[in-house]
C-alpha cells in the first residue's frame, strides 16, 4: 500500500486484498508472487499467508487519507475480481471510489467475465477505469467480456506480452498498455507484436500507452520506440 508507485501509469497502488492463483500464461512469472515471498520473509504481517488470496478490511478507506488527486492502481498484488473476493468486500472497495471522487481508480483483472457479472450490481462511476489482461492471441475473448462491463473508461493492459495480438478489436476501449515480460525469466516480446498494438490503437482511437521492453535488464532496455516514448492517458467522457 503506497501513496506512490513506480509504475509508470499509475501514481499509487492500494492492495485491500493480497494474493492470486494462475490462470494463463502471463501469469507464470508473476511479480506479486515473487515479491509476496520476499515479504513474507522480511516478516511482513501482510504476507504471514504468502500468496494466498487476503482480505484486508483495514486498508478499505486508506484512500481517503489522500487528499492529493491520484491515480490508484487497485490490488497491484492480487486481483479484486478473483473468486475467492466476496461479492460484498468488492462493493466495499467501490464505496471508497465512490466517497473520493477527486481520485480515479485503475482496476485490472484476468476475470472480466466475473467483473461484468458483478459490476451490473453496483453504479458506474466516473472515476473507476475497468481494464484486462491480454497476453497473446489465446485470451483475446477477454476483450469481448470488457466490452460488457459498464466502465468510463476500459483498458486493455497487454502485458506481459507473449505473443502477436494482430486482429484484436479494439472497439469501445479506451485505452492500451504494452509491456514486456521482467526479470530474470522472462520471456521475450518482438517488435512487431508492439506495432500491431500501436496501429490498432490508431484505427480504433485508443490511447497507446509503452511501459517497457523489459528482459532481464529493464531499466538497461527502457520503454523508448524509435526515439520516443508513448504516455497517451484515455480522455474521460464528461
Amino acid at each position: 500500500m503506497a501513496d506512490h508507485s513506480a509504475i509508470e501509469w499509475t501514481d499509487a497502488t492500494w492492495n485491500p486484498v493480497t494474493g492470486c492463483t494462475k490462470i494463463s500464461p502471463g501469469c507464470k512469472h508473476c511479480y506479486a508472487e515473487r515479491l509476496a515471498k520476499r515479504l513474507q520473509a522480511m516478516g511482513n504481517p501482510r504476507y504471514r499467508n504468502r500468496f494466498r488470496v487476503t482480505l484486508h478490511r483495514d486498508q478499505l478507506e486508506l484512500p481517503l487519507r489522500w487528499r492529493r488527486p491520484k491515480r490508484i492502481f487497485v490490488n497491484s498484488m492480487s486481483d479484486l475480481f478473483h473468486e475467492r473476493v466476496p461479492e460484498e468486500f468488492i462493493a466495499d472497495v467501490l464505496r471508497t471510489a465512490k466517497k473520493t471522487p477527486w481520485h480515479t481508480y485503475q482496476i485490472l483483472t484476468k476475470r472480466p467475465d466475473r467483473m461484468a457479472e458483478i459490476t451490473t450490481n453496483f453504479p458506474q462511476l466516473r472515476n473507476v477505469w475497468l481494464g484486462t489482461s491480454v497476453e497473446n492471441a489465446d485470451y483475446l475473448d477477454r476483450i469481448d467480456e470488457l466490452r460488457c462491463v459498464r466502465s468510463a473508461v476500459r483498458f486493455v493492459s497487454f502485458e506481459p506480452l507473449l505473443g502477436s495480438v494482430a486482429g484484436a478489436n479494439l472497439t469501445n476501449i479506451q485505452w492500451a498498455i504494452v509491456g514486456g515480460e521482467s526479470g530474470p525469466r522472462a520471456r521475450p516480446m518482438d517488435r512487431r507484436w508492439v506495432y500491431e498494438i500501436e496501429e490498432a490503437c490508431r484505427r480504433f482511437g485508443t490511447a497507446f500507452f509503452f511501459k517497457q521492453w523489459g528482459g532481464k535488464n529493464k531499466k538497461a532496455a527502457g520503454r523508448v520506440i524509435d526515439g520516443r516514448t508513448y504516455d497517451e492517458m484515455p480522455s474521460v467522457p464528461i
